[in-house]
């Protein structure tokens, strides 16, 4: 989701990757094409009456409200340490991250609603996500697409869980709002983080030296299952950049303000946090990082895999790659491991999912969902569905992204789950 700060857009708002690097033109283009082109609801000069229609005809997807008893607040951090330096862009010198941070707010009158995205980063995502996963290339208004989150609402100042989320490889924090809004509706505090230069697009609300535009594209360009160093990079870099956040949120409970730009922050924010709750899940990239950060982290109390390998790549085709140490030695709090009965990879899945459970006493959950595919776990759920009825997706490139199941299931079915595992992992002191 974006957020809306004076007159600043910043990004606040996860799959199997292939992605293409755009270029600092493409950047350009796609966003000037956005902020002034159909979609946006503003006309141009010399637009045709025709233009016009075909600009107010465009879908805009809408996202599921969640289901729980309080409103949600939206905000967002932009985090930088010092101490690490970029792993896919060395000459910016540091490790910038940005975050959404949701969470049951105490009063939202007169405070506007959040979008999913940025115009900025929408534009990118038109460009670069669309193009992986057989979205519509036009007839979609990316940018219009509200959230059930209030910007920079005072926080409820009841201290509830914190639960971080780590997207899929490739994507944008974006693409995990309808979960993170779920769980702050029933009283979480939930970090949704973008891992920058992995993610496909991150819109900070500053420059820097090192990178001088404001949106920053990734640099995969193919899967990295396929490449087990870059593999190891991402991983090792995410599992960084969830701990990093750890301790940043430790200086927001204790009363300061970690946002590198100096922003305001939410009234009663740092009081809503209950450390002593924390948790977090991931999708695919995300759920291997998640896994492992439990495994490492004895601040974090349990975790959700949703479909993450525990494995390495082999070396070669056929060959069976390392274990990561969760999966080796088992872990000794919580983990929930939940698939998808369509994914097409489950068989390179088991050896490491077995390991782990065999390994951990009984702590370790799994289940499946299904007529499910990879990113059911992810907003498409809600999305897929609502393109194809529009006419703008085909029936093959829907099923390939989330099953056949359709979002009256499947979106209670996975909030349903994570829900559930972290109230009974997590409970109230």
């Amino acid at each position: 989701m974006s957020v809306r700060r004076g007159e600043e857009r910043v990004d606040a708002g996860g799959g199997g990757v292939a992605r293409r690097t755009v270029t600092r033109s493409a950047v350009s283009l796609a966003a000037a094409a956005l902020l002034g082109g159909p979609g946006v609801g503003t006309a141009r000069a010399g637009q045709s009456e025709r233009e016009l229609a075909r600009a107010r005809a465009w879908v805009t997807p809408r996202l599921p409200a969640p289901s729980g008893p309080h409103p949600i607040g939206a905000t967002t951090l932009y985090l930088v340490d010092p101490d690490r330096s970029d792993p896919w862009e060395p000459g910016i010198g540091v490790r910038e991250l940005m975050l959404t941070v949701a969470y049951p707010a105490r009063a939202v009158s007169g405070r506007p609603v959040a979008r999913q995205m940025t115009e900025a980063a929408a534009a990118l995502f038109a460009q670069i996500d669309v193009t992986v996963h057989h979205l519509p290339t036009s007839g979609v208004n990316w940018a219009a697409t509200t959230t059930h989150a209030h910007l920079d609402a005072p926080a409820r100042e009841v201290p509830g869980p914190v639960i971080l989320y780590s997207p899929g490889g490739g994507d944008p924090r974006t693409l995990g709002t309808g979960l993170a809004e779920e769980l702050a509706s029933h009283g979480a505090v939930v970090v949704a983080l973008d891992h920058p230069g992995d993610a496909s697009e991150v819109d900070f609300p500053v420059t820097r030296p090192g990178r001088p535009e404001r949106v920053r594209t990734t640099v995969l360009r193919a899967d990295p299952r396929n490449d087990p160093g870059l593999f190891r990079t991402m991983i090792g870099t995410r599992i960084a950049d969830i701990r990093f956040v750890l301790g940043q949120l430790a200086v927001l409970a204790a009363g300061g303000n970690p946002d590198a730009a100096g922003r305001a922050l939410p009234p009663g924010l740092g009081r809503a946090l209950d450390l002593g709750r924390t948790g977090v899940y991931g999708h695919s990239a995300g759920g291997t990082a998640a896994a492992q950060a439990l495994f490492e982290d004895p601040r974090i109390g349990a975790a959700v895999d949703l479909e993450g390998y525990l494995d390495h790549p082999g070396p070669a085709p056929g060959r069976p790659g390392e274990l990561f140490p969760v999966a080796r030695y088992g872990v000794d709090r919580p983990l929930l491991l939940l698939g998808s009965a369509g994914f097409p990879h489950r068989g390179e899945l088991e050896r490491s999912w077995s390991a782990v459970r065999a390994r951990s006493g009984g702590r370790v959950h799994r289940a499946e969902i299904a007529g499910a595919a990879h990113w059911v776990f992810t907003d498409y759920a809600a999305l897929a569905p609502q393109l194809q009825a529009a006419g703008l997706m085909a029936a093959d490139d829907r099923r390939a992204l989330v099953g056949p199941i359709g979002p009256a299931e499947s979106v209670p079915l996975v909030r349903g789950w994570v829900r559930s595992f972290f109230a009974r992992q997590l409970p109230r002191r």
